[in-house]
């Protein structure tokens, strides 16, 4: 939250507004600022908390409204541009908060919050490869070894096991175990996605099944694989912890490069039958340790799913087992996102009434599952040999807003 450095020494009455603000309290934090800017009218830092206090309540034209004047009256107050962004992010209004992600950017270049927002922005409106340079630069920053210290406190085992073992990988491939490495993950010629097989063979299937799953094995060339697989072990990109002890990488992390972005450009021009005109809103790598668990049952607010692994067969101890498990029955159209993506029992109860039916599809590398997701899907028994090279590595791509099809 930025405060100009005059307002910061007011000191008793604003720390307890940032202190209110901070617990969740966004009401009594907006009773004290607006007391504040009785006195200071005209400083911009508390203007701009003021706003972000009402958008924390819902109140996003009131926000809108203050941070216009407060950019009227200082026209190179990033901050103040950044947060209208947000606002307008939050609305869906894309093109004017891209505009005001890039007034921010204009004048203080290397802002983490806008860096990452513009990227999410660009990502939204179906420009993934244009984002890739904002998210990388947000994972410079962030994510720098000056940062380490602050970014690694209180982590989990099983992070800290991963991190050592990659430590350990980077030594011996590299000469060194750099705290932040970004792998280049360029493009690759003359392709990156093989063609639809046997003249349309995919197509077909996502066209004939019921609920809707694709299979395609061998997806990527073996120079695209063999690239994807080194960009996702020597980036130190692997921050996302999540409690069965996986771990995620986002595109804010810097799990973003050319070669996503070909994939992703290559993948529409193969199975437009499948993708349509969607674009690709989500991007994710997931990495995971063979002593705990997967990914939960849950359905994703996307049309389309692409998920695809690419650790290799070897690594793999069961090969009728370490892939993805998919029911025939969506989630209602109705539910929130917390009941379809996280709600445990109900939603297995959910399922158990309506007599739903699961599809198990085996880990085989290089194997993409393309389905619709609706449908509720969780991670299957992993049992991997132990070793860095040897973690069960999965990407997501999740295309367009669900229902955005039938409406």
């Amino acid at each position: 939250m930025a405060i100009s450095p005059q307002a910061s020494a007011l000191e008793p009455a604003l720390q307890q507004a940032l202190h209110h603000h901070r617990a969740g309290r966004p009401g009594e934090a907006e009773k004290i600022y607006r007391e504040i800017l009785q006195a200071r009218p005209d400083d911009p830092g508390v203007g701009n908390a003021l706003a972000i206090a009402l958008k924390d309540q819902g109140r996003l034209q009131e926000a809108e409204e203050l941070l216009r004047r407060i950019i009227a009256l200082v026209p190179d107050y990033a901050a103040g541009h950044s947060n209208l962004g947000n606002i307008l992010f939050v609305q869906g209004r894309l093109a004017e908060a891209e505009t005001c992600y890039r007034r921010a950017l204009a004048l203080r270049p290397d802002m983490p919050d806008a860096l990452k927002n513009l990227g999410l922005v660009i990502l939204e409106r179906g420009r993934f490869g244009e984002s890739v340079p904002w998210f990388r630069r947000h994972a410079e920053l962030v994510y720098a070894p000056a940062n380490a210290a602050a970014n690694q406190s209180s982590v989990p085992e099983h992070k800290a096991r991963h991190d050592q073992e990659q430590r350990d990988y980077l030594k011996e491939v590299m000469g060194g175990a750099p705290a932040f490495h970004l792998e280049e993950g360029g493009r690759v010629a003359p392709r990156a996605v093989k063609p639809d097989r046997s003249r349309g063979e995919v197509a077909a299937q996502w066209a004939q099944s019921s609920p809707q799953i694709a299979v395609i094995d061998d997806l990527l060339t073996q120079e695209a694989l063999e690239g994807l697989r080194r960009f996702c072990l020597r980036s130190t990109i692997w921050h996302r912890v999540f409690p069965n002890g996986y771990l995620g990488a986002m595109p804010e992390h810097g799990f973003a490069c050319a070669l996503l972005a070909q994939i992703d450009e290559e993948l529409r021009a193969t199975y437009p039958s499948i993708l349509g005109q969607d674009p690709l809103l989500r991007c994710w790598g997931f990495k995971y340790d063979s002593r705990l668990g997967g990914i939960n049952l849950h359905a994703d607010f996307a049309e389309v799913n692409v998920n695809f692994w690419i650790t290799p067969d070897e690594a793999n101890l069961d090969p009728d087992r370490g892939g993805l498990i998919i029911w025939d029955t969506p989630a209602p159209l109705d539910w929130t996102f917390a009941q379809y993506n996280g709600a445990g029992q109900p939603v297995r109860d959910f399922l158990d009434q309506a007599g739903a039916k699961s599809v198990t599809v085996p880990y085989r590398a290089n194997r993409a599952v393309v389905f619709d997701s609706d449908l509720f899907h969780e991670t299957d028994r992993i049992v991997f040999k132990d070793g860095y090279l040897n973690r069960r590595v999965n990407i997501t791509m999740l295309y367009g807003e669900r229902g955005s099809r039938s409406s």
